[in-house]
């Protein structure tokens, strides 16, 4: 069954999901002209400003700035981009920076290191650490899809787009062009292949003739997406929670519906050791009764913190983000308990992202857009900037009649992977219905890459992205990478495993490889 859907609560629902979205103008990596790329020189000689961040109660040491690139690569003359930065510097023998990359896509860095970047300070004896907004994301021309005043809905029943599949599509349709009005002309010029030209103008803008670089799950696409655009340009790159390069966002859909059940069914069989465990004591009727409450929030939304209906899809998103971390899973139990006790969505919906955007974006704005004020980022921002990007990422775009052929055989296979999150990510993925072509760059050149050795970390347990895509894309990447079998447990390895920590660092400090196929253990390991 396909939830109900609107323009606002897709939006939120797809922030915490990793392979959705909505579709947009292929970024494309067309070869530049010798004209363009003369044009392109003047990006590569700037740098960057710093000065202390604006805002109240931020770290004393941290430091913001920003750099200008081209909107579009193709034609440089045609418009300029900022893109917002922020550093802590170097506090022994700076050998220059390393590059921070938090994933999403669609996530912005900068919150990142406002909310506290200690994990990251040993690199600090040698290295600035520097993150960034990517474009279309936080304070650099982010983008929206509106603020809620154009619902568009979507059937309640799966079978209702088998039924009327002209008006389903019609409304897929006008979602995206919802996005299209509200983004500014930065939506056709989003994706990874833009923002990896981008960490190349950031690059130079620091002062590096090589990239050093730590990237996190989606970010782990952004760094591989980097070093086949420019293998003589990397330094020493770190790979966190590797992405796929190569399958379609309905099979990704498939995979973190797998992965989130898993870290579902983990979760319970935690819980239902604690007596305060709000579905009881017994696992299998626990897993029985979250089926029933997110049905019946579709069926009867409860009135979330803002007064808005919060559903059980959007109670879906907000369980698939705190079970990223085990750490998190304690806080989980009482938000659960207290809407299921109380109806109160206050605790639950601090972990879901997106929203109702708080301002609008005209497709008329000046191209040469300046950083965005915090306070003016829409909140639907990080949702909306993950559909695009993954969209433009994948060149596979279903007709309409290839969805409803399809469909019977997608929903079985999505609730097959996961009675709670199959509907949730099936829905999602819809959202790319009859939008152009995305790049095909990422799944036919990034391949057999002529870098130095990359380290790649894979985490066994990970709800996101699974083991064998780490494997893959190392196959894929070549002989130049190195990969690092994590076997706890979360997304990503670096921030939950000491021994991770360890490796990463000594590789980014000093150069220092594990083995290929070296281990870090689950327990002994843990920070």
């Amino acid at each position: 069954m396909l939830a109900k859907l609107s323009t606002r609560l897709t939006l939120r629902r797809c922030a915490v999901t990793g392979a959705v979205g909505l579709a947009l103008l292929a970024t494309g990596l067309s070869t530049a002209t010798n004209d363009a790329e003369s044009d392109l020189h003047r990006f590569y000689d700037q740098k960057v400003a710093w000065s202390k961040c604006p805002g109240e109660g931020l770290p004393k040491d941290l430091q913001c700035g920003k750099v200008t690139v081209p909107l579009d690569y193709a034609h440089p003359g045609k418009g300029t981009l900022d893109l917002a930065l922020a550093r802590y510097r170097a506090t022994g023998e700076k050998r220059g920076s390393v590059l921070l990359n938090f994933g999403g896509p669609g996530g912005p860095g900068i919150p990142e290191f406002m909310g506290g970047a200690e994990g990251f300070m040993d690199l600090t004896d040698n290295y600035d650490i520097v993150t960034f907004d990517p474009r279309g994301v936080g304070r650099s021309s982010p983008v929206s899809c509106g603020d809620g005043e154009e619902n568009i809905d979507m059937p309640d029943d799966g079978n209702e787009i088998s039924r009327d599949p002209q008006a389903v599509l019609t409304q897929l349709k006008k979602a995206a062009e919802a996005c299209a009005r509200h983004s500014g002309p930065v939506l056709p010029h989003i994706g990874t292949v833009n923002a990896s030209r981008d960490m190349d103008v950031m690059r130079d803008a620091l002062g590096d003739d090589k990239l050093n670089y730590l990237g996190f799950s989606y970010g782990t696409r952004l760094g591989a997406v980097y070093a086949a655009q420019f293998p003589d340009k990397v330094g020493r790159l770190v790979l966190d929670g590797v992405d796929t390069l190569t399958e379609p966002l309905a099979e990704q859909g498939v995979a973190g519906a797998q992965g989130q059940q898993k870290a579902l069914d983990d979760f319970i069989n935690w819980c239902v050791r604690d007596i305060a465990c709000p579905f009881g004591q017994d696992a299998r009727k626990a897993r029985e009764q979250v089926v029933q409450l997110v049905d019946s929030m579709d069926e009867d939304p409860v009135p979330s913190a803002f007064g808005e209906p919060f559903t059980g899809q959007d109670l879906v998103g907000a369980m698939g983000q705190a079970l990223y971390s085990e750490e998190l899973w304690p806080s989980l139990e009482r938000a659960l308990a207290t809407l299921v006790e109380d109806g109160d969505t206050h605790a639950i919906e601090t972990f879901a992202g997106g929203g109702a955007a708080l301002s609008r974006r005209d497709e008329t704005d000046d191209p040469d857009g300046g950083l965005v004020d915090e306070q003016d980022i829409p909140l639907d921002n990080m949702p909306a900037a993950l559909m695009a990007i993954n969209c433009a990422d994948d060149p596979d775009r279903p007709t309409g009649r290839q969805i409803v052929d399809n469909l019977d055989r997608l929903r079985a296979e999505y609730d097959r992977a996961s009675p709670v999150f199959g509907p949730y990510r099936l829905s999602a993925v819809l959202m790319c219905y009859g939008r152009p072509r995305g790049t095909d760059f990422i799944r036919d050149e990034v391949k057999d890459v002529d870098t130095p050795k990359m380290l790649l970390v894979g985490t066994r347990g990970d709800p996101a992205t699974p083991y064998r895509w780490t494997v893959e894309t190392a196959e894929r990447l070549g002989s130049s990478a190195v990969v690092l079998d994590n076997k706890g447990g979360g997304h990503t390895g670096y921030a939950s495993s000491k021994c991770v920590h360890g490796k990463v660092d000594a590789f980014l400090l000093y150069g220092t490889l594990p083995a290929d196929g070296s281990s870090c253990g689950p327990d002994e390991d843990e920070r």
